[in-house]
């Protein structure tokens, strides 16, 4: 039997990937410094698949715990979150602004905690699938903050000074 709302958690977290999909590294970000604690790029796409799974997963986990409307109130955070998720590629690799994208972080960070605090009572096991992705947005935050102060020239529109 096909479960739709997990379908719909699916659909809604590949939505949000495609946005890191569209807005892709290439040659200006391989021209930034980047500290020698970066990971290798290949392991970013296998680390956000396994994420984006917990992240449905985590909100598939509410919706059968709660059903709506009484999920309405902790999804609409966990919808909020996925909003921020989707701006990061953009700002960061469309706009070349790793200083927007620091702050813009800063914010996803925070809707996650609140997903996390929100969907605990509801379902434990949804908050704790939630707690890599609050880790690994904390190591990308870290990440973001050097590149951004190791390359301070990019806080121009367009990132000018970077080939």
């Amino acid at each position: 039997m096909i479960d739709f709302a997990l379908l719909g958690f699916i659909a809604a977290c590949t939505l949000v990937a495609l946005s890191g999909a569209f807005f892709r590294p290439g040659k200006w970000y391989e021209a930034l410094a980047k500290p020698p604690w970066r990971p290798p790029n290949w392991l970013f796409g296998p680390a956000w698949t396994v994420l984006y799974a917990f992240i449905a997963i985590s909100g598939w986990f509410v919706w059968r715990a709660a059903g709506w409307p009484d999920a309405a109130p902790a999804l609409a955070v966990y919808g909020i979150q996925l909003l921020l998720n989707a701006g990061w590629s953009p700002l960061f690799f469309g706009l070349r602004r790793p200083d927007w994208a620091f702050y813009e972080l800063l914010a996803l960070w925070a809707s996650i905690l609140a997903t996390i605090v929100v969907f605990y009572p509801i379902s434990s096991m949804a908050a704790l699938l939630l707690v890599p992705y609050l880790f690994w947005v904390t190591f990308a935050g870290a990440l973001n903050l050097s590149i951004w102060r190791r390359n301070p020239q990019t806080t121009s529109p367009g990132g000018a000074g970077v080939a």
